[in-house]
């Protein structure tokens, strides 16, 4: 049996399944191809709008918004090749590839192929020694301090250019032996040219500076806080209601750190294969039927608990390093 299959079967044979009917997992589960649109036009849209901004008023503040948008929908994209990666972005399932990697997985230098298998033993192997992301969970709790110190590397583009030289030699480093680096290469070349020439041809090239400036920061940045708040620190790794959080988000955070529903991780984790515009109302059916798993009000307190270690207490392996597979690999998601 497969890793996916594997977990498929323990998703069906899970005990919180009993709080929702057939019809209303049938529900959850039925795709609709216009939302899916809608949340890939809606982050293009928002990365639009802020090159905009920045053309129109440009300044300090408005980079400082723009860098703060793009970076988000930047992991929205990721979120969305994520989806893919589950085969629920779209019904025709080469359509769903390629619109993952086309439009969401190649502008910010991923692969909806690769990632697939890496994250389908994420899904199988939850909390486990040989989770692919175990490493996104085991520094935790760090000191504020050592927090600080990782949100710095991040905006300093410090983390950034680590992973982007990780990211060169997964594609174009590989060019000539490995076809799948290959053609993410070109996919990668073609989608920023392509972004690169609209801009150009709008009489604004430098604002491309915004895109690759945002993916070596605000990128990493709220990448970070996503890892964290989904599996660190959970109550109980063997239980699937205890080694995944989803975390409430004020419309502000979904805006800023937790685009296209990436906050409601338990239910995604519950089931895979619903779709994220569907996760909410999942969220609220378990809720009313009593079924409690691991959830937090808003980022701000996940990163507290993160960041709850005292300095002379001993400090976790890796707690001040950022060599955590789940970073590098765009999400760990």
């Amino acid at each position: 049996m497969t890793e996916s299959a594997a977990t498929a079967a323990e998703q069906l044979n899970a005990p919180w399944r009993s709080a929702l009917s057939r019809e209303e997992i049938e529900g959850l589960l039925r795709p609709a191809d216009w939302r899916s649109w809608a949340s890939i036009a809606i982050d293009w849209g928002l990365i639009l709008a802020s090159f905009a901004l920045v053309a129109r008023w440009p300044g300090v503040l408005t980079v400082i918004v723009a860098l703060l948008v793009i970076g988000a929908r930047q992991l929205g994209l990721a979120v969305l090749m994520h989806e893919a990666s589950h085969r629920t972005l779209l019904s025709d399932p080469r359509l769903n590839d390629a619109v993952a990697n086309w439009l969401c997985a190649y502008p910010v230098w991923a692969d909806v192929h690769p990632y697939r298998s890496y994250h389908l033993r994420h899904h199988a192997r939850t909390g486990r020694d040989d989770d692919p992301d175990i490493g996104l969970v085991r520094p935790f709790p760090i000191t504020p301090g050592s927090l600080w110190r990782k949100v710095l590397r991040d905006l300093s583009g410090r983390t950034g250019l680590k992973f982007a030289r990780a990211a060169w030699v997964r594609t174009f480093g590989r060019w000539r032996d490995d076809p799948r680096a290959r053609r993410a290469a070109i996919g990668f070349a073609v989608t920023n040219g392509v972004l690169l020439l609209g801009l150009t041809l709008a009489g604004y090239p430098a604002l491309y500076l915004l895109w690759a400036g945002a993916w070596l920061t605000t990128h990493t940045l709220v990448t970070r806080i996503r890892s964290i708040a989904e599996h660190a620190l959970t109550p109980d790794p063997g239980d699937p209601l205890g080694n995944t959080r989803t975390t409430l988000a004020r419309p502000w955070e979904r805006l800023l750190i937790a685009p296209n529903r990436v906050n409601y991780h338990l239910e995604h984790h519950l089931l895979m294969t619903v779709p994220h515009y569907h996760l909410p109302r999942m969220h609220a059916l378990l809720r009313e039927r009593g079924v409690e798993g691991c959830v937090e009000r808003g980022y701000r307190r996940v990163l507290a608990r993160a960041a709850s270690r005292r300095g002379s207490d001993p400090p976790p392996r890796s707690a001040d390093r950022d060599d955590a597979p789940g970073l590098e690999h765009v999400n760990g998601l």
